[in-house]
């Protein structure tokens, strides 16, 4: 068995990484007015320079930017669609931790005209990354899916003199995201991420409670989501890889949701048309195998067993031992591993160090080696 040459690639990772200190000071700088734009960005694509090479030398075969000019992995996308703003009401996110807990507070979003794609999201961020990869190297793009817009407010976030059938809206959406897959392929991306926790969310029964006492579908929300995420990649051109990641939350190395794939499995193994899922699996919050008797053949499944919400390495035996664990439920040619996450799923990141962060990378890449060939 050999390493992969198409994505997912049998070492891989989720895409945010730590930002480094004088990319963190530089924001706030230019927060107070002391640099302008144009500034912020040399030094962002300088710090995006060194990440690059990071990857490359741990041996990784995908790229991401590290989402070095983002602030958060899915809004920046968000508010960036035509026909979505946000207001002044705010969201409270309960996040937990081993030491405890963690609210987390942003703007809410509202759907008050009709969605479009008014520019190439992140089109001259990708064009940046793609021209700095070495050969041998694929940049990867992640935005988040098409759920994620729905899910942060439900149907209350959409305007009904707007949106008066829903089912509109969610054609909108998926024609917006289509446009954005087309135009990203055109600037050259072989690999697109969709990154989505409502699809892992909506495995705790508190969440699809959540759901059920604003008024949506909880016990079918993943079904609507899978069909528009697949009316999205319908169309994508031969060639582009697309592959989403699911977990549980991700912010200063706490999660919200818990409990592991069993209630959307069949359904998203089965019917949703990605190349390849990102699972996170790095302890018992996530479940265990068995939901993994669902995937198909064709399609890879990539074993989230490193975690980033913590520095502490795992083993590279234990690692084997739960990549052969897997590998009852699905073959382990259909197998890759990373991280359960991205590093740095917000500006803030979470609580390891750099050096911790590259030796997790490393791990996964000498273990994939072992494995797979």
């Amino acid at each position: 068995m050999t390493l992969r040459e198409t994505p997912p690639f049998r070492a891989d990772h989720v895409g945010s990484l730590l930002r480094p200190a004088r990319l963190l000071e530089a924001r706030e700088r230019r927060a107070t007015g002391e640099i302008d734009a144009d500034e912020l960005r040399a030094t962002e694509s300088e710090a995006i320079r060194d990440v690059v090479r990071m990857q490359r030398d741990v041996g990784l075969r995908s790229a991401t930017d590290g989402e070095f000019r983002r602030t958060s992995w899915h809004m920046d996308f968000i508010y960036r669609l035509g026909g979505i703003h946000p207001t002044d009401e705010k969201i409270q996110v309960h996040f937990r931790n081993a030491d405890g807990e963690i609210d987390f507070e942003s703007a809410a979003l509202a759907v008050d005209g009709p969605i479009r794609l008014t520019e190439t999201i992140f089109g001259d961020d990708f064009a940046f990354l793609q021209s700095i990869v070495d050969d041998g190297v694929t940049a990867k793009l992640t935005i988040p899916s098409p759920s994620m817009v729905h899910y942060r407010g439900g149907r209350a976030a959409i305007d009904p003199a707007v949106y008066p059938d829903h089912e509109q809206f969610w054609a909108d959406l998926s024609a917006a995201y289509a446009e954005q897959v087309r135009r990203v392929a055109g600037l050259g991306c072989r690999y697109l991420q969709l990154d989505d926790t409502s699809l892992a969310y909506l495995n705790d029964p508190a969440q699809r409670r959540l759901l059920t006492e604003r008024g949506d579908d909880a016990e079918h929300q993943h079904l609507r989501y899978i069909r528009q995420i697949n009316a999205a990649i319908a169309d994508r051109p031969e060639g582009l890889a697309v592959t989403t990641h699911m977990c549980r939350g991700n912010f200063r190395s706490s999660w919200t949701a818990e409990g592991g794939y069993d209630f959307v499995a069949e359904a998203l193994f089965s019917e949703l048309a990605v190349d390849g899922f990102f699972l996170e699996y790095d302890d018992e919050r996530s479940g265990d195998f068995a939901p993994l008797r669902f995937v198909p053949p064709g399609k890879q499944v990539v074993l989230g067993l490193v975690t980033t919400k913590r520095g502490a390495l795992e083993s590279k035996d234990q690692l084997k031992r739960r990549i052969d664990e897997a590998a009852r439920y699905v073959p382990l040619e259909q197998l890759c591993l990373s991280p359960q996450c991205g590093f740095s799923s917000t500006v803030e990141g979470n609580a390891l160090t750099y050096d911790e962060e590259v030796a997790k990378l490393a791990l996964i890449v000498e273990t994939a080696e072992e494995v797979w060939g």
